[in-house]
Protein backbone atom coordinates (compact mmCIF):
# COMPACT_ATOMS: atom_id res chain seq x y z
CA UNK A 1 0.00 0.00 0.00
CA UNK A 2 2.82 2.47 0.75
CA UNK A 3 4.02 2.06 -2.83
CA UNK A 4 0.61 3.26 -4.04
CA UNK A 5 0.71 6.46 -2.06
CA UNK A 6 4.32 7.30 -2.84
CA UNK A 7 4.20 7.44 -6.62
CA UNK A 8 1.64 7.50 -9.40
CA UNK A 9 0.81 3.94 -10.38
CA UNK A 10 0.23 2.72 -13.88
CA UNK A 11 -0.22 -0.94 -12.98
CA UNK A 12 -3.67 -2.42 -12.70
CA UNK A 13 -2.85 -5.73 -11.06
CA UNK A 14 -4.80 -5.30 -7.78
CA UNK A 15 -7.93 -4.18 -9.62
CA UNK A 16 -7.72 -6.99 -12.16
CA UNK A 17 -7.09 -9.50 -9.36
CA UNK A 18 -10.25 -8.30 -7.59
CA UNK A 19 -12.34 -8.58 -10.77
CA UNK A 20 -10.94 -12.02 -11.65
CA UNK A 21 -11.46 -13.26 -8.10
CA UNK A 22 -15.07 -12.11 -8.15
CA UNK A 23 -15.98 -13.74 -11.48
CA UNK A 24 -14.09 -16.93 -10.55
CA UNK A 25 -15.92 -16.96 -7.23
CA UNK A 26 -19.25 -16.85 -9.03
CA UNK A 27 -18.22 -19.89 -11.07
CA UNK A 28 -16.90 -21.66 -7.93
CA UNK A 29 -20.22 -21.13 -6.11
CA UNK A 30 -22.09 -23.27 -8.61
CA UNK A 31 -19.72 -26.19 -8.03
CA UNK A 32 -19.71 -27.24 -11.69
CA UNK A 33 -16.13 -26.13 -12.39
CA UNK A 34 -13.10 -27.86 -10.89
CA UNK A 35 -10.37 -25.97 -9.03
CA UNK A 36 -7.95 -26.72 -11.86
CA UNK A 37 -10.42 -25.29 -14.41
CA UNK A 38 -10.89 -22.24 -12.19
CA UNK A 39 -7.13 -21.65 -12.12
CA UNK A 40 -6.91 -21.83 -15.92
CA UNK A 41 -9.98 -19.58 -16.27
CA UNK A 42 -8.56 -17.06 -13.79
CA UNK A 43 -5.22 -16.92 -15.60
CA UNK A 44 -6.90 -16.49 -19.00
CA UNK A 45 -9.24 -13.78 -17.68
CA UNK A 46 -6.36 -11.96 -15.96
CA UNK A 47 -4.36 -11.93 -19.22
CA UNK A 48 -7.37 -10.89 -21.32
CA UNK A 49 -8.25 -8.00 -19.00
CA UNK A 50 -4.65 -6.75 -18.81
CA UNK A 51 -4.43 -6.77 -22.61
CA UNK A 52 -7.86 -5.14 -23.02
CA UNK A 53 -7.13 -2.37 -20.49
CA UNK A 54 -3.48 -1.63 -21.26
CA UNK A 55 -4.17 1.51 -23.34
CA UNK A 56 -7.28 2.45 -21.36
CA UNK A 57 -5.92 2.77 -17.81
CA UNK A 58 -5.55 6.30 -16.47
CA UNK A 59 -4.73 6.44 -12.74
CA UNK A 60 -4.56 10.26 -12.92
CA UNK A 61 -8.15 10.30 -14.29
CA UNK A 62 -9.73 7.09 -12.95
CA UNK A 63 -13.11 7.63 -14.61
CA UNK A 64 -11.65 8.13 -18.09
CA UNK A 65 -12.34 4.96 -20.07
CA UNK A 66 -14.71 3.57 -17.43
CA UNK A 67 -17.26 2.45 -20.02
CA UNK A 68 -14.57 0.62 -21.99
CA UNK A 69 -13.39 -1.24 -18.89
CA UNK A 70 -16.92 -2.20 -17.80
CA UNK A 71 -17.63 -5.94 -17.93
CA UNK A 72 -21.28 -6.49 -18.70
CA UNK A 73 -23.66 -9.41 -18.87
CA UNK A 74 -27.09 -8.20 -19.89
CA UNK A 75 -28.73 -11.19 -21.55
CA UNK A 76 -25.60 -11.04 -23.74
CA UNK A 77 -22.33 -12.49 -22.47
CA UNK A 78 -19.30 -10.20 -22.25
CA UNK A 79 -16.79 -11.30 -24.93
CA UNK A 80 -13.84 -11.20 -22.51
CA UNK A 81 -15.55 -13.67 -20.19
CA UNK A 82 -16.44 -15.86 -23.20
CA UNK A 83 -12.80 -15.87 -24.31
CA UNK A 84 -11.53 -16.95 -20.88
CA UNK A 85 -14.28 -19.55 -20.47
CA UNK A 86 -13.45 -21.10 -23.83
CA UNK A 87 -10.00 -21.95 -22.39
CA UNK A 88 -11.66 -24.44 -20.04
CA UNK A 89 -14.27 -25.71 -22.48
CA UNK A 90 -17.28 -23.85 -21.07
CA UNK A 91 -19.89 -23.19 -23.72
CA UNK A 92 -22.05 -20.08 -23.92
CA UNK A 93 -25.16 -21.92 -22.62
CA UNK A 94 -23.10 -23.21 -19.66
CA UNK A 95 -21.89 -19.67 -18.89
CA UNK A 96 -25.48 -18.43 -18.88
CA UNK A 97 -26.34 -21.14 -16.36
CA UNK A 98 -23.36 -20.39 -14.12
CA UNK A 99 -23.33 -16.57 -14.10
CA UNK A 100 -26.04 -14.01 -13.31
CA UNK A 101 -28.08 -12.93 -16.34
CA UNK A 102 -27.63 -9.28 -15.28
CA UNK A 103 -24.15 -8.34 -14.05
CA UNK A 104 -22.15 -5.13 -14.32
CA UNK A 105 -18.55 -5.07 -13.12
CA UNK A 106 -16.65 -1.77 -13.14
CA UNK A 107 -12.85 -2.06 -13.11
CA UNK A 108 -11.40 1.39 -12.57
CA UNK A 109 -8.09 2.60 -11.14
CA UNK A 110 -8.36 2.41 -7.33
CA UNK A 111 -11.86 0.85 -7.31
CA UNK A 112 -13.63 -2.29 -8.49
CA UNK A 113 -17.37 -2.54 -7.95
CA UNK A 114 -20.28 -4.59 -9.22
CA UNK A 115 -24.05 -4.74 -9.45
CA UNK A 116 -26.19 -7.82 -9.96
CA UNK A 117 -29.53 -7.02 -11.58
CA UNK A 118 -30.57 -3.75 -13.14
CA UNK A 119 -31.87 -2.32 -9.85
CA UNK A 120 -29.41 -4.03 -7.51
CA UNK A 121 -27.13 -2.26 -5.10
CA UNK A 122 -23.64 -1.30 -6.19
CA UNK A 123 -21.10 -3.10 -4.03
CA UNK A 124 -17.41 -2.28 -3.77
CA UNK A 125 -15.02 -5.22 -4.12
CA UNK A 126 -11.74 -3.32 -3.96
CA UNK A 127 -10.84 0.22 -3.01
CA UNK A 128 -7.42 1.85 -2.74
CA UNK A 129 -6.25 5.37 -2.02
CA UNK A 130 -5.04 7.41 -4.97
CA UNK A 131 -1.63 9.07 -4.61
CA UNK A 132 -3.26 12.47 -5.03
CA UNK A 133 -6.89 13.51 -4.64
CA UNK A 134 -9.01 12.74 -7.68
CA UNK A 135 -11.85 15.13 -8.30
CA UNK A 136 -14.97 13.58 -9.75
CA UNK A 137 -16.97 16.79 -9.53
CA UNK A 138 -18.93 17.25 -12.71
CA UNK A 139 -17.81 13.90 -14.10
CA UNK A 140 -20.49 11.51 -15.25
CA UNK A 141 -19.02 8.03 -15.12
CA UNK A 142 -20.49 4.88 -16.60
CA UNK A 143 -21.54 3.84 -13.09
CA UNK A 144 -23.10 7.24 -12.27
CA UNK A 145 -25.00 7.30 -15.56
CA UNK A 146 -26.56 3.94 -14.72
CA UNK A 147 -27.51 5.16 -11.26
CA UNK A 148 -29.19 8.27 -12.70
CA UNK A 149 -31.38 6.13 -14.95
CA UNK A 150 -32.52 3.94 -12.08
CA UNK A 151 -36.29 3.62 -11.53
CA UNK A 152 -36.17 2.37 -7.96
CA UNK A 153 -34.05 3.71 -5.12
CA UNK A 154 -30.76 2.04 -4.38
CA UNK A 155 -30.48 -0.02 -1.24
CA UNK A 156 -27.67 1.13 1.01
CA UNK A 157 -25.92 -2.20 1.43
CA UNK A 158 -22.18 -2.03 0.88
CA UNK A 159 -19.62 -4.80 0.81
CA UNK A 160 -16.00 -3.70 0.82
CA UNK A 161 -12.93 -5.86 0.50
CA UNK A 162 -9.50 -4.31 0.37
CA UNK A 163 -6.00 -5.59 0.56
Amino acid sequence: MSQRRGSPRADMLPEIAAAVGFVSGLLRTRGCVSEQQLQVFSGALREALAEHYKHHWFPEKPFKGSGYRCIRINHKMDPIICKAASQIGLSLPQLYQLLPSELTLWVDPFEVSYRIGEDGSICVLYEATASKPVSSYGMLTCKNQMMLGRTSPSKNYMMAVSS
